[in-house]
């Protein structure tokens, strides 16, 4: 029986990530088994210019953090080594460089991943990292809005210069 400052601990621990995953607005689970240290710093850095919370986790943990929420069904998949990214504000971020990730490595897994409170399978997670970034995705919205105004003027221009050559 583990004794009482190792069990507050562990409380402690599993507390923290309830509340973090309740905070977030995406996260992903997955296999991190036979990555390389320098990989693996790389893959951090990368999420954490993101704004994205990476950290590894045991299954007992992680499972005692989604205990009676809508994210219980993940339990199916924690087994092995076990990491989770955690995103609090992008809901695209996690998924794109992850699975960015996975594609170049082969030992390193999805395992499954959730959206606003929501379990997701894994072709969701894949569907999500072909999403260009939030930025791209605003300006493709703020160019299909000028493109009326600038025919307009054109058209507008094009009149007073046929005027003015008359």
């Amino acid at each position: 029986m583990p004794n009482a400052l190792v069990l507050e601990q562990k409380q402690q621990i599993v507390a923290n990530l309830k509340a973090d995953i309740e905070g977030s607005v995406a996260g992903v689970i997955v296999d991190y088994k036979g990555i390389s240290v320098a990989d693996d710093t790389v893959l951090r850095k990368e999420l954490r210019e993101a704004g994205i919370d990476y950290r590894v986790v045991k299954n007992t943990l992680l499972s005692r953090a989604i205990e009676g929420s809508a994210l219980e069904s993940i339990n199916s998949v924690l087994e092995g080594t076990t990491a989770i990214a955690i995103s609090k504000e992008d809901h695209v971020a996690a998924a794109r460089i992850l699975c960015k990730f996975a594609d170049s490595h082969e030992n390193f897994k999805i395992k499954a991943g959730y959206l606003d409170g929501a379990t997701i399978d894994i072709e969701t997670i894949n569907s999500l990292a072909k999403l260009p970034s939030r930025e791209v995705l605003l300006a493709t919205v703020l160019g299909a809005f000028q493109a009326p105004i600038a025919a307009f003027a054109r058209a507008v221009q094009a009149i007073v210069d046929k005027g003015d050559a008359e």
